[in-house]
């Protein structure tokens, strides 16, 4: 293809993910109220509060928007991962293709799954950090607030999950061998916390855990993986 038609190509794909943002925020601007019930649900479990807390005369249009963009972001995104994967494929060696698609499933089905782990985290880490400030403090939050924390720690989680992928990448293209991932275990350990400490938005002991366990646990898996891979 000339470079007008790579032109042409990228615009179309950009196009068809465009329309799918536009139908994605579409349908999470519809169900904005279900969408917002499910994540303060932690915070109605914890101080009993219904409703999050307005200082702002348009901080209620503005979450609206925020969430119809990032809902309309997550339903769209199978579009924009094909459109992207469609538009590369042709740039592809046959080998190429062996290794990407293994790799771009791990990375969503990883990233899915740090999401989840997030979620999961979140209402006792919150717990964690209402409590903490003991009983004279009464939590009212706002929905910029509340929903900036929450949507941090599911991309946080979502980005540190991703971790085996760039391990098993670096053991293929011989940068890091497994025989030396095996070596540096216990330096490991001590990253992998402090990473975990560093990048976990609410600093709570929780969220820390629960991301450095299971990256230590990909780690591992990772060393295996490049065993098995060597093989």
């Amino acid at each position: 293809m000339s470079l007008g038609d790579h032109l042409g190509e990228l615009r179309r794909r950009l196009i068809i993910c465009a329309l799918a943002l536009l139908v994605g925020g579409t349908i999470a601007f519809l169900l904005y109220n279900r969408i917002l019930d499910a994540l303060i649900g932690p915070y109605k479990d914890i101080t009993g509060k219904d409703k999050l807390l307005i200082t702002d005369p348009l901080e209620g249009f503005s979450t609206r928007l925020k969430i119809a963009g990032w809902g309309g972001l997550s339903l769209a995104s199978p579009v924009v991962l094909w459109q992207l994967w469609r538009f590369i494929t042709p740039g592809l060696h046959k080998k190429e293709k062996r290794y990407a698609i293994p790799f771009i499933v791990a990375s969503i089905l990883l990233f899915l799954g740090g999401a989840t782990v997030a979620i999961l985290t979140f209402e006792p880490a919150l717990r964690f950090l209402i409590g903490v400030g003991g009983p004279d403090l009464d939590p009212m939050f706002t929905p910029t607030k509340y929903l900036s924390l929450i949507t941090v720690m599911i991309l946080a989680f979502g980005v540190a999950f991703e971790f085996p992928i760039l391990l098993v990448f670096l053991e293929l293209a011989g940068v890091v061998p497994s025989q030396r991932l095996r070596k540096w275990r216990r330096p490991a350990a001590v990253i992998i916390v402090t990473f975990a400490a560093v990048i976990t938005p609410s600093q709570d002991p929780f969220s820390l855990f629960a991301m450095a366990g299971p990256m230590y646990i990909f780690y591992e898996g990772a060393i295996l993986v490049g065993r098995l891979l060597k093989k």
